[in-house]
């Protein structure tokens, strides 16, 4: 079965291409206008082990806000398109990552109902680079609720603004990753209910 998923979103605010593998080597192919969340997104492709191309134009003369929301959007809808029925999946993945001085909690539960939680995070600077700190929980809002996912991400330290933020994209990659593995022993979703 093929994992993979193409979308295109196109509004007056953002036109935004995504393609993703969720069986791919981890490489990316990333250019949104915003560098710093160039380097999160080729980080959590690399990490995850996906296959990431997002092609992004955005309003950036207006801020950076429509072009990261708007990503996330379209990325948990390719992410939601390749993973499609959950069958064999384990469902479930979690992941405590140090990156320096920070540590970052982050657990995923491909249930197919949108939760979002993100505590702990108290972020020094309004910018990292040229991307509004901000932004980091809109995106990962957009990412859990277009692709109906279940996402907890825990700051358990840190006071290195760029290495916080790293830690929660990489995190999130491993946790995702773990989630999305095929199990040959689940022969349906793993849910008592059936379905998901």
């Amino acid at each position: 079965m093929d994992r993979t998923a193409q979308i295109y979103r196109d509004t007056n605010e953002t036109k935004i291409q995504v393609e993703f593998s969720a069986d791919g080597i981890g490489q990316a192919d990333i250019d949104t206008g915003v560098g710093f969340f160039d380097h999160m997104l080729n980080g959590f492709a690399r990490h995850g082990l996906f296959d990431l191309k997002v092609r992004v134009k955005g309003d950036l003369y207006v801020d950076d806000h429509h072009t990261i929301e708007d990503t996330g959007i379209v990325l948990g809808q390719a992410i939601k398109e390749a993973l499609s029925d959950k069958k064999g999946l384990k469902r479930y993945g979690s992941c405590i990552l140090p990156m320096d001085e920070a540590l970052v909690l982050c657990a995923v539960d491909l249930s197919g109902r949108p939760y979002f939680v993100m505590d702990g995070v108290s972020f020094f600077a309004d910018k990292i680079g040229d991307m509004s700190t901000q932004m980091i929980r809109e995106f990962f809002y957009a990412v859990s609720y277009s692709s109906v996912m279940n996402l907890h991400i825990k700051i358990l330290s840190g006071h290195n603004d760029h290495h916080i933020a790293e830690g929660i994209f990489k995190s999130f990659a491993k946790a995702l990753s773990e989630a999305a593995v095929r199990d040959h022993r689940i022969t349906d979703v793993l849910s008592t209910k059936g379905s998901l």
